[in-house]
């Protein structure tokens, strides 16, 4: 597996701009606010669920009800095609949870 180039890794990002790139380690991050913990709970449960179908798992933290991940495909040395798969399924999920409330 290749890491993205500079040029495609920055196109990818445009279409994600909550997500903030890391370069020299070769990652992508983005903190999420839900409601409370049981939100922020289900938001991972539901991401955990993406991963294992993705063979593709988030280094990530949780708080209360702020969960804060950083992605990164430790197989290409870098940001891969699979952290922006996983970073736009994670922007989808937590507009359903803001919007839906779960």
């Amino acid at each position: 597996m290749t890491p993205l180039d500079a040029q495609t890794a920055r196109e990818q990002l445009s279409h994600l701009p909550a997500w903030a790139l890391d370069s020299e380690r070769g990652a992508i991050s983005r903190s999420l606010r839900f409601a409370n913990f049981a939100e922020a709970f289900g938001f991972m449960a539901q991401m955990a669920l993406v991963s294992e179908r993705l063979d593709h798992h988030p280094e990530w933290f949780n708080v209360y009800n702020r969960v804060d991940i950083t992605l990164t495909t430790h197989d290409a040395n870098g940001l891969s095609e699979r952290d922006i798969t996983w970073a736009r399924a994670a922007d989808g999920a937590y507009a359903a949870f803001t919007r839906n409330g779960g």
